[in-house]
């Protein structure tokens, strides 16, 4: 299984204001029997699932990391109904369907983003929902995107591009505006490798409930966050 070179996952797991706020806008997809793929140390498991799915699948390629989402199972900080395999979307048994399909901050990670996302939609039912969030806009790779193993950001046209076959686009859209301006200030002044637990909670208190209210003034045109619904498509006989 592949090592995660991150360490991020810890440091956003304080992030509570973003992870609810993007969460809001996600629920409603997620139904019946959902995977998440590259599901980290289970943080965005304990926002998104609500008791309401059929089943929940976890994937998590990293051992090490799978075994912490397995540990928070067993003492009670997530639920008993979610399963947890060591594995990718690659190694899955074609035989399995599901209703949703989640990459939360995970294909940005993934060398052949295409291929995945082809795979993936192999194991989508007729009608099921892809669901992508990522870091935005190239102009902002920074060292941090480098220290945590990204291979690029996203923008709407990109996800397009590589989604072009046989889902259609539910939703597509840009979140966090205010956050895009203080990862440019990261990128072109501060040039940190990694944020301080000090900088997260500032950003997740003091700049997400503005960008929350900006991004809706604006129709989310613009923000450091893309995220976005596909659903797949009836197979023409």
């Amino acid at each position: 299984m592949k090592e995660y070179i991150g360490g991020e996952l810890e440091l956003f797991k304080h992030a509570y204001n973003w992870k609810t706020y993007f969460s809001k806008i996600l629920k409603k997809y997620i139904r019946g029997d959902v995977l998440e793929v590259g599901a980290g140390i289970g943080e965005n498991t304990n926002i998104l699932f609500d008791g309401t799915q059929i089943s929940w699948l976890c994937i998590e390629p990293d051992s090490y990391l799978s075994k912490a989402i397995l540990e928070k199972k067993e003492n009670g900080y997530l639920p008993s109904k979610i399963k947890i395999l060591t594995s990718t979307v690659n190694e899955l048994q074609k035989s399995k369907k599901f209703d949703c399909i989640l990459y939360i901050d995970v294909l940005e990670h993934i060398k052949h983003d295409t291929e995945e996302v082809i795979m993936a939609s192999k194991l989508l039912k007729e009608n099921g929902i892809l669901i992508i969030l990522a870091p935005a806009h190239n102009f902002l790779f920074s060292e941090f995107d480098k220290a945590i193993g990204h291979y690029r950001r996203y923008n709407r046209k990109m996800l397009k591009k590589i989604l072009n076959f046989n889902l259609e686009i539910v939703e597509l859209k840009y979140l966090d505006s205010l956050g895009l301006f203080a990862s440019l200030m990261n990128k072109f002044f501060l040039k940190q490798e990694y944020p301080t637990i000090e900088q997260i909670k500032f950003w997740d208190k003091k700049i997400i409930p503005i960008s929350k209210i900006i991004d809706k003034l604006s129709f989310y045109v613009f923000g450091k966050t893309v995220i976005g619904d596909w659903k797949k498509q009836k197979q023409t006989k």
